[in-house]
């Protein structure tokens, strides 16, 4: 087992020491976090001095990292609840720009966990620090990407709203063009085969007037993040039924970024109900690797009553596979 490998899942990392004796130190390898590598170290004495930092680089010196963070520090072999340090907001450059001291006396087997809140790339001209999560530029750019033929092709036929929208609470005005040229969906249903060709009526009755309006507004390239956070869960949803690949990625990468353990139930049942992937093995991961299964006990009874067969059988897989019985 390599010792110095540190594991992440959403903004969490954890580090395993299988044996922290007195008047040691270690030294984890580099793990990515946002746009950073970073170390985590831990010495031991009469005190144990965990330290967080950057990996010393060019990177990290022009654009130095503003964290929000919490660490927990286990020992495995003792039954006592995790020492949790404060919440922190630091400029972090180098190991000796945040040190946590803890005066404990059992040693062995160490588990630290950092806690990601936030990170924010530091400004050299004085303006103010920019947050990188959400990581609004990924999606912003698949929008502009998959819309630019549209707004080209709408400029060039000159053409004007012309389709009726009525969703569950409202009705919205969009673009014949825009709408089949980023769904194959949405193109069927205007075509010469449907009565919509004619009346230039969509019956969406499964969204909301402002879902529907932030799911044009990412189809037309104007989309704001704030929106596309609140109503992600019904984009998700629409992309699955309008067949629009490059949204279904971008809710899935969003809904990746913020698991914690008051939605991690949640994201699993999207995730397994939705065929996302990298969303479920995020979600196993952070339940059962990192050993947050414990802090969900109480929601399980419920989940359990609602959740598919086949993924009770893989969570169960898993559980095996975290004990080294399978």
């Amino acid at each position: 087992m390599n010792e110095s490998k540190v594991e992440t899942a959403a903004r969490v990392a954890q580090w395993r020491i299988e044996n922290m004796v007195s008047s040691s130190y270690r030294r984890s390898e580099p793990f990515k976090m946002g746009l950073w590598n970073w170390h985590l170290s831990v010495e031991k004495s009469r005190y144990v001095y965990v330290r967080l930092f950057p990996e010393p680089s060019r990177h990290s010196k022009e654009q130095p990292p503003i964290a929000t963070f919490m660490l927990r520090l286990y020992n495995v072999a003792a039954s006592r609840r995790p020492l949790t340090s404060l919440v922190h907001d630091r400029l972090l450059r180098s190991s000796e720009d945040y040190v946590w001291a803890v005066e404990i006396a059992y040693h062995g087997r160490f588990i630290i966990d950092v806690e990601f809140l936030d990170l924010k790339v530091a400004s050299v001209n004085g303006a103010e620090p920019s947050s990188i999560w959400p990581n609004e530029g990924i999606m912003r750019n698949q929008a502009i990407k998959g819309t630019l033929a549209c707004l080209s092709r709408m400029l060039n036929d000159g053409l004007h709203a012309d389709v009726t929208i009525n969703t569950a609470n409202g009705t919205v005005r969009a673009h014949r063009a825009i709408l089949a040229e980023r769904s194959t969906v949405f193109e069927r249903m205007l075509s010469e085969d449907f009565k919509c060709k004619e009346s230039s009526i969509v019956n969406i009755e499964d969204i909301s007037v402002e879902a529907c309006t932030t799911l044009l507004n990412y189809l037309y390239g104007g989309i704001k993040y704030e929106d596309f956070r609140e109503h992600r869960i019904a984009l998700l949803r629409a992309s699955e039924k309008f067949d629009i690949g490059d949204l279904k990625e971008a809710c899935e990468e969003s809904l990746l970024e913020d698991i914690d353990s008051k939605n991690v139930l949640e994201r699993l049942q999207v995730a397994w109900h939705y065929e996302l992937i990298q969303l479920k093995k995020g979600c196993l991961k952070y339940l059962f690797d990192f050993g947050k299964i414990y802090d969900v006990r109480e929601d399980l009874s419920i989940f359990f009553q609602r959740v598919d067969r086949e993924l009770m059988i893989e969570m169960f897989q898993e559980v095996l596979n975290a004990s080294g019985i399978a």
